[in-house]
């Protein structure tokens, strides 16, 4: 069977059984119906073999199989499933959800804008309609008001002409779209600014709404309403956990259980999934207030700079105050992107309480007396009491990572989300949280911890076959999937919100990786000599050619334009060694004149007798 048509059958198996879900009087999503055959096909006890081409008889088995699942109103399972098919279709990250608004928002204005860009007004009642249409854009925009409100338009159109009067329009027109488009999103922001800065002081804005008072009593509201769902599930889900040890022990006693085990471990997986989605809200809403705080803050700091730059003066220049109007915009849509985060999210959390049928399966007193004489152990308890350690020399083929040696411990990305999976094996898939203050065992660069040190040596021996073992679980169970985050094990399955109602579900996946290959260039020596002639006249030619080159030389020039843009050569043939000389080195050096008097001085007589005496030497001496 070809890809195109498989999924041409899985198609046709989602369409039957979502017909057949609503005659029953039940209306399903496509997502939700594509996850449940994929679970249905996993199932080791149905008996389907991914690798063959279904029958008809296999195909009608399925979609018997599938309706059964989802028609089980009471079938914690299948609560568990429906909640993590919600969430992850309506759940969003903080940086999806500023997009996703931004999107909305720009769609939404698509044709006001293209009707403001694209005017060609000429006449008075053209350009007093183009410049109505300029304030119904501010106002939607910005979200400060409604444009059906006449005080909130009153109010606008003077903000707008004290920066942009309407005698501008000629040259707004006149603009290039994209310009058009920068434009508005100024005079936006400008505009925003200046109805921010006069509702605070008291100068109309009356259409406002106060967000910073709103959120500061919306969102302590919402934490403390989460804080305190959030403690519900934990309690119950450490209850169950309780219970279902006392269970699972070979010599206790069934009989006094009103509820089946299996029932039982269904309802733990779906209180755990709840508690799971909680913490995440509860961190977002968390992340939310004090980004708040500093928008808020910051907003104050602006407004008061503001006011005293503009303080007890008639003009002030636009260079001035029109980057704090575009700051007070911006701070403010800031605010209102918090507010609608944490509308979303207090939504989804209320819509989570229609998917958690655990509180129903066993009344407060039930569960009491079945607790009587049981020890209910709190996460934080298992997590951080005081077990015996890991001893490193009793394992030492395996790698064990201890708090007291490591950076950022509570930081590793721990399988399973930190349950331990010789328990979740043993005790037939059995959620009991590790304590990785024990030690936390690396095997295949994944982390795994344990609630206790036996179960780590036992999982460490046999890792690989435990790991197997807790896919065989989620084959069973397929919440786990979600819940323990085992996307990574199955590569038939993938997050809700990536799959598609026409996705190939039945067949095993092509796997693909990238790789090369490399091979010599010439890896035998070839015979062929390449200077080779047959021809006599292509040999005379190639003499007379080099017997030429023994009288020629190659010259180069460069030209300002050539210059430093390509390589320049010169060739010669060398000198030869030669020397010649033509002169000979001679010097001449004439003597000192040396000339002596005698007889100048030392007579006795009057008279005197000089002789002189030349002591010069001869010049050829």
């Amino acid at each position: 069977m070809s890809r195109t048509q498989a999924e041409s059958v899985i198609r046709n198996i989602i369409r039957e059984i979502a017909q057949s879900c609503l005659n029953r009087g039940q209306t399903l999503s496509e997502t939700l119906i594509a996850f449940m055959v994929k679970a249905v096909v996993l199932d080791p006890r149905n008996h389907f073999n991914v690798d063959k081409t279904l029958t008809k008889q296999d195909v009608q088995k399925l979609i018997e199989l599938c309706v059964d699942r989802l028609m089980d109103q009471t079938s914690p399972t299948l609560n568990t499933i429906k909640m993590q098919v919600y969430f992850d279709m309506n759940y969003t990250s903080r940086c999806e959800f500023v997009e996703e608004q931004q999107r909305v928002l720009q769609s939404r204005l698509l044709s006001l804008n293209r009707e403001i860009t694209d005017s060609r007004a000429k006449t008075r009642d053209d350009l007093n309609s183009l410049y109505g249409k300029i304030v119904s854009y501010i106002i939607q925009r910005s979200n400060l008001g409604s444009a059906t409100d006449i005080n909130t338009v009153r109010e606008t159109t003077a903000a707008l002409q004290s920066v942009f009067p309407q005698s501008e329009l000629a040259t707004f027109m006149s603009l290039m779209k994209q310009d058009k488009e920068q434009q508005l999103s100024e005079l936006t922001l400008i505009v925003s600014g200046l109805r921010l800065f006069n509702k605070d002081n008291r100068k109309g804005g009356e259409s406002i709404q106060n967000l910073p008072a709103f959120l500061n009593e919306a969102l302590p509201a919402a934490v403390t309403d989460i804080e305190s769902e959030l403690a519900g599930s934990q309690r119950l889900a450490w209850q169950y956990t309780a219970l279902l040890e006392k269970l699972s022990d070979q010599d206790t006693d069934h009989s006094d259980c009103p509820v089946d085990p299996d029932l039982l471990k269904q309802a733990l997986y779906n209180t755990r999934q709840h508690e799971s989605f909680l913490k995440l809200i509860l961190a977002d809403i968390i992340l939310c207030a004090k980004e708040v705080v500093h928008l808020q803050s910051d907003l104050a700091a602006r407004m008061k700079l503001l006011r005293d730059t503009v303080h007890s003066k008639t003009a002030v220049p636009i260079a001035q105050v029109f980057p704090h109007f575009t700051a007070l915009a911006e701070l403010w849509a800031g605010l209102e992107v918090e507010m609608a985060l944490q509308s979303m999210l207090t939504d989804l959390v209320s819509s989570l309480r229609v998917f958690l049928s655990a509180q129903s399966l066993l009344s407060p007193d039930q569960l009491k007396l079945l607790l009587e004489g049981l020890q209910v152990q709190t996460d934080m308890e298992r997590t951080s009491g005081t077990a015996e350690s890991i001893n490193v020399s009793e394992m030492s083929t395996c790698e064990w990572i201890f708090p007291e040696v490591t950076a950022n411990f509570a930081d590793l990305p721990l399988q399973y989300k930190g349950v331990c999976g010789y328990t979740l094996v043993k005790k037939n898939g059995l959620l009991v949280p590790g304590n990785p203050n024990i030690g936390v065992l690396k095997h295949k660069e994944k982390y795994y911890a344990f609630s206790y040190k036996s179960a780590a040596y036992d999982f460490a021996s046999k890792a690989d076959e435990y790991i197997a073992a807790v896919v065989e679980i989620a084959k069973r169970s397929p919440e786990l999937i979600q819940l323990l985050q085992l996307h990574h094990e199955f590569a038939y399955v993938t997050p809700y919100s990536e799959m598609q109602s026409g996705q190939k579900l039945l067949v095993k996946p092509i796997c693909k990786s990238d790789s090369c290959t490399q091979t010599e260039i010439h890896p035998l020596e070839t015979n062929i000599v390449k200077s080779f002639e047959w021809n006599e006249w292509e040999l005379r030619r190639k003499a007379i050619k080099l017997a030429n080159l023994r009288n020629k030389v190659t010259r180069s020039m460069q030209t300002d334009l050539s210059h430093m843009r390509r390589h320049n050569s010169t060739q010669t043939f060398l000198p030869k060694d030669a020397s010649s000389q033509t002169k000979r080195d001679r010097e001449s050096n004439l003597p000192k004149p040396r000339v002596y008097l005698a007889g100048l001085r030392g007579e006795k007589t009057k008279a005197s007798h000089m002789i002189k005496v030349d002591l010069t030497r001869a010049v050829d001496e």
